[in-house]
């Protein structure tokens, strides 16, 4: 194989890059594996997996916010009716 002579500063670009990617899709597993999401939420979230990014644009952030906050909700409404239903 050969070497790539990536300088400092471009080493340090893709690390960012690379993390980010993986950060990314730490998040969408996370809701992915939420029994709660309805199917709306769950195709943008299969639409930001697909993308050939490793980076989300303003609005897709704000999209994938949102259904982190609106997740986050039902799975504390969802335990909070299970203590009661006890």
């Amino acid at each position: 194989m050969k070497p790539l002579n990536y300088l400092e500063p471009e080493c340090q670009q893709m690390q960012s890059l690379s993390d980010a990617y993986g950060g990314l899709c730490l998040r969408i597993s996370r809701l992915r594996e939420n029994e709660n999401l309805k199917d709306p939420p769950s195709a943008v979230l299969k639409h930001l997996v697909e993308l050939k990014r490793p980076y989300l644009n303003a609005f897709e952030e704000e999209l994938l916010g949102f259904i982190e906050a609106k997740a986050s909700i039902t799975k504390a409404e969802a335990s909070i009716g299970d203590v009661q239903d006890s």
